[in-house]
């Protein structure tokens, strides 16, 4: 991690993000799984909240707390030269400036933040709210002199938040808001049908991320749709977790 180039490895994590022709960074929990997805090929990684928190024993939605994060994120860059970014849930009550210092420390460049305050009860940010958080981490990042590659994450499809009839109309504009912040990639998570996959990587204005499931799909699918980014949440784990159990079910 001391040999590590930060500002170097922001900006190539960056230069991954392509419409069309997505990055591929696999959500990986520990030294271990990152090991094996940098020996896949692979030229950046993911590191998942949910896959971390399974893997330590904590509940998912900041269950752990974000030096139990930070603890993990050091021993993967200590493991892959690769760069990283890191889901950090809603920020585990943290100031901005103590969650990009913490990120750099442990020899991450990206981040991915997601607009439902685990700690506050489950609410979803106001979208003003959210993009005012992005454009502070932004802020905290340039302080440090490190691009940070900010991922901006709305749950309105993920929580099915208000009518299903304009959800498309409000996500867009609320990661829109966060795109001007000084996001860096836009993530509205959920499993979307093609036609609106379509339209939100048309009517955003960054690269947008989409969940990918490593068992059942594929990246030209998503190139085709426009997507600038893939990553897989908890679904690699939990497929390495259905293949073990397959295994083991003949030694009871």
């Amino acid at each position: 991690m001391a040999t590590r180039d930060l500002a170097a490895q922001a900006r190539e994590l960056l230069d991954l993000h392509r419409p069309g022709d997505p990055g591929v960074f696999p959500t990986v929990w520990d030294a271990w799984s990152a090991g094996l997805a940098v020996g896949g090929g692979f030229a950046a990684l993911t590191v998942g909240s949910h896959p971390v928190a399974d893997s330590i024993g904590r509940p998912d939605n900041e269950g752990m707390t974000f030096d139990e994060l930070l603890t993990r994120v050091r021993q993967i860059s200590a493991a892959v030269e690769v760069p990283l970014s890191i889901d950090i849930e809603s920020g585990y009550a943290e100031t901005p400036e103590r969650l990009i210092d913490g990120l750099l420390e442990a020899g991450a460049v990206g981040l991915n933040i997601e607009d439902t305050v685990h700690s506050e009860g489950g609410r979803l940010r106001e979208a003003s709210e959210h993009a005012d958080l992005v454009g502070a981490l932004r802020a905290a990042a340039d302080a440090a002199g490190v691009p940070m590659v900010i991922n901006a994450r709305t749950d309105l499809f993920l929580k099915q938040v208000g009518d299903e009839a304009d959800r498309v109309d409000r996500a867009v504009a609320r990661l829109i808001l966060c795109a001007d912040a000084g996001a860096s990639s836009l993530y509205p998570v959920g499993f979307h049908t093609d036609d609106v996959q379509r339209r939100l990587c048309a009517e955003l204005p960054l690269p947008v991320n989409a969940i990918g499931n490593p068992a059942d799909g594929s990246r030209a699918h998503f190139a085709e749709l426009g997507v600038g980014r893939i990553s897989f949440g908890p679904l690699w784990q939990m497929s390495l977790a259905q293949r073990a159990t397959d295994l083991l079910a003949d030694w009871r």
